[in-house]
């Protein structure tokens, strides 16, 4: 067993004729989605021709295109893999699209990605490192419609109706939902072409936004996928029956990251359901949510924005990083709320910081192997002294011995 890492190495010399695109090929193309394509990728309006792999690569702005820290090392293993494997290093990109609104509360981001058999994915990007694109994240699922999900029909309405064949489209996170919220609001001559949709991890929706879309209409094509302790991915979702649940090598709210999701030769490894404690507090989650108005969920959500923000983080990074710090203003925060709405917080709230927890867990026992790795390069250089002036005080010669 494996990452998408490890995926690439192994079936990087297949042809998507010789092994047909399956769901490991769409999270790696819903990750490559987070690399930074600006001014590199042509966009919407310039109507330019698709850039290829090989063109990034020589771009001036190359390393800009890992500027979120948080996946700087892997997004950077994953282009290297792609860009080294014949299953991806004839990709092209077009259509590239970014938006970040901090009065709308919007960021949006999504490119076409045409592969060499002819296969065409639609990819949306997730939530970026701002507090804001997390924030976007609950208003997806606590009120209707959010400023990227009508992004995300425009897009595929306009991309859709350039395409002649049939095509995929997906995100992870909330890249997720833009493309079930895209395909169930698009033309119906767009939705035709569809012939599957992605949701890695991405939130659900309110009944009555599914019932506005025409979600039964392209139900059996979506294929919604969670890791084994989902948060995100088990918002507003109600049927078992709708959802892949896969195992990851971490624990907690880190399962979000699709680089720990277990990959076993061209798909991932199964398991029959997420954790019981993870799901009990999801469906307490989804049952409060679904208890409140409109004015009721705008209020959640802002209050919720104004105690994680009185961290003064900018990103989910800065947030977790300080954990101790933020957890104290955020408990100032939160006083004054009524009983209810504070346990919801409580619980959304400790989820993040999970995370943080995990981070601090990784960092001390790297901080181990680090200082495990000194002692023996310590221990090794004196033993190699010694075994060198042994020879000497024999009068041993390497070369006139070899002889």
């Amino acid at each position: 067993m494996g990452t998408i890492i490890d995926y690439l190495r192994e079936n990087g010399g297949f042809t998507f004729e010789e092994k047909p695109f399956n769901e490991v090929d769409n999270l790696i193309l819903s990750q490559f989605a987070y690399l930074k394509f600006d001014g590199m990728v042509p966009g919407l309006e310039e109507d330019g021709e698709a850039v290829t792999m090989g063109f990034l690569d020589v771009h001036r702005d190359r390393e800009r295109m890992f500027a979120d820290e948080r996946f700087l090392k892997e997004n950077t293993a994953l282009y290297q893999g792609m860009l080294g494997s014949v299953r991806f290093s004839g990709l092209r990109l077009n259509y590239y699209e970014n938006v970040v609104d901090t009065e709308e509360e919007t960021q949006f981001s999504a490119v076409t990605l045409f592969l060499e058999d002819g296969t065409v994915y639609i990819a949306y990007r997730g939530t970026d490192e701002t507090i804001v694109g997390w924030k976007e994240d609950f208003n997806l699922a606590f009120s209707r419609p959010a400023g990227g999900q009508l992004r995300s029909v425009e897009y595929l309405n306009r991309v859709g109706g350039r395409l002649t064949r049939g095509f995929y489209a997906g995100g992870h996170s909330k890249g997720g939902n833009f493309a079930v919220y895209a395909a169930m609001n698009c033309r119906k001559d767009i939705r035709e072409k569809i012939l599957r949709v992605y949701s890695n991890d991405g939130p659900g929706f309110r009944p009555e936004v599914r019932k506005d879309g025409d979600y039964e209409g392209i139900r059996d094509r979506v294929v919604k996928i969670i890791p084994h302790s989902s948060l995100v991915g088990l918002l507003l979702e109600y049927h078992a029956a709708d959802y892949t649940v896969v195992e990851s090598r971490t624990l907690g709210l880190l399962q979000h990251n699709p680089f720990t999701w277990l990959v076993k030769e061209d798909s991932f490894v199964r398991v029959k359901e997420v954790y019981r404690g993870r799901r009990f507090m999801d469906e307490t989650l989804n049952e409060w949510i679904l208890s409140l108005d409109d004015d009721q969920i705008h209020s959640f959500v802002e209050t919720l924005y104004e105690v994680v923000s009185a961290s003064e983080a900018a990103t989910l990074i800065e947030f977790t990083a300080d954990w101790k710090k933020n957890v104290t203003a955020v408990v100032a925060a939160a006083k004054g709320l009524d009983g209810e709405t504070a346990s919801m917080m409580k619980k959304i709230v400790l989820s993040l910081f999970e995370l943080a927890a995990e981070r601090a867990k990784d960092q001390l026992q790297e901080r181990a192997e680090q200082k495990r790795r000194r002692k023996w390069g310590r221990l090794s250089r004196p033993l190699a002294g010694r075994r060198k002036s042994r020879g000497n005080r024999h009068g041993g010669h390497p070369q006139r011995d070899k002889k």
